[in-house]
């Protein structure tokens, strides 16, 4: 796995972890600004040929 790929992955995994405690706190906005963050990284990843459940970060 390259550098890319890895810090991409890595991204990934710290936004859904905040888009996971967002919700739990029931902050709707920062729900809002971490799951459009996830979008663009998913995004960004498949513009690049990176499945993101293919790999364990």
């Amino acid at each position: 796995m390259d550098a890319f790929t890895a810090g991409l992955l890595q991204r990934i995994k710290a936004t859904e972890s905040d888009l996971s405690r967002a919700r739990d706190e029931g902050d709707d906005f920062l729900v809002e600004v971490e799951q459009a963050e996830l979008d663009d990284l998913r995004r960004l990843a498949a513009e690049h040929g990176v499945e993101v459940g293919a790999y364990r970060v």
